[in-house]
């Protein structure tokens, strides 16, 4: 009986992890929404803003990330038409994530470090 209940509450836990890292898994997103974040807007800009990130995939993972919606893309009217890229509220709910794992990143590096080879 006790390992039907560890089964289930393991299953509790990482059924809302998988779908977590559906959303912001890879190499690519979490960095996308920090240079939001922090005020790039512009297509450009946010490709600046994060080294190696080619022009065809942001513009793919912005469409993905617009889909789970947060960022929202933002079409000026004019000539030329601009497009800017903002934050949705809801992503402000990844800032505690994005700390944490930023924290735990630099304890990391600092305890690989450490260690002798």
């Amino acid at each position: 009986m006790e390992t039907k209940k560890g089964y289930c509450n393991c299953l509790e836990t990482i059924k809302p992890v998988r779908d977590t890292l559906d959303v912001i898994n890879g190499k690519w997103k979490l960095p996308i929404i920090i240079s939001i974040t922090v005020g790039n807007e512009r297509f450009t800009d946010i490709q600046n803003s994060i080294p190696g990130i080619t022009p065809k995939v942001l513009a793919k993972e912005l469409k993905e990330l617009e889909e789970h919606k947060l960022i929202k893309r933002i079409i000026i009217e004019g000539y030329p038409v601009k497009i800017s890229y903002q934050a949705d509220a809801y992503a402000d709910t990844l800032t505690p994530i994005i700390y944490a794992l930023k924290d735990w990143g630099l304890n990391h590096r600092k305890k690989i470090m450490q260690v002798e080879v």
